[in-house]
């Protein structure tokens, strides 16, 4: 499944995902587009920027938090089983 996931793909956060940072913060439905692929394939990782869609839904507060913890809001780095095809 990892290897439809490359650089320029639209993907989708699955249901029940936290922000690894802020696990307060439910991201769950959120889409973006990976712009970076890291790690060992069995344990890849992936960069993603959150699309216009995401940026305009997303919470004030999860933009502060992330301030808060010197963290940059437009985008994060989820796992191969937290995302899906956009």
């Amino acid at each position: 499944m990892s290897d439809e996931f490359k650089t320029g793909t639209a993907v989708k956060v699955k249901t029940g995902i936290t922000a690894p940072d802020l696990p307060e913060f439910s991201i769950e439905g959120w889409t973006g587009q990976i712009v970076q692929v890291g790690g060992k394939k069995a344990a890849r990782k992936y960069f993603i920027e959150w699309d216009a869609d995401t940026l305009k839904n997303m919470p004030e507060a999860y933009a502060t938090a992330c301030e808060e913890k010197q963290l940059y809001h437009l985008m994060t780095c989820l796992t191969t089983d937290q995302i899906e095809l956009s």
